[in-house]
């Protein structure tokens, strides 16, 4: 039951970050899911990094997914204009 309830929340916290950073990330279901499992993991380790302990909700884990959204798209921009 663990694995259907990560699986779901990281879709949420996913499809928020796609709402949120602007332009066309495409994707589906499974990488907006796995996207959302990053971002969360992300969002922790962020957390633990600056010192707020290790859980963080799942605002924390849309900023971290935000955030990881955000360095791809620079990345994918980054190698379309070389």
């Amino acid at each position: 039951m663990g694995l259907i309830w990560t699986l779901l929340i990281g879709f949420c916290i996913g499809l928020v970050a796609k709402f949120i950073v602007p332009g066309r990330e495409g994707g589906g279901f499974i990488l907006t899911t796995l996207l959302g499992i990053a971002g969360s993991w992300f969002g922790s380790l962020l957390a633990g990094l600056l010192g707020s302990g290790s859980r963080v909700g799942f605002f924390g884990s849309v900023i971290g997914a935000v955030l990881l959204l955000m360095i791809y798209n620079w990345t994918r921009t980054k190698k379309a204009a070389v």
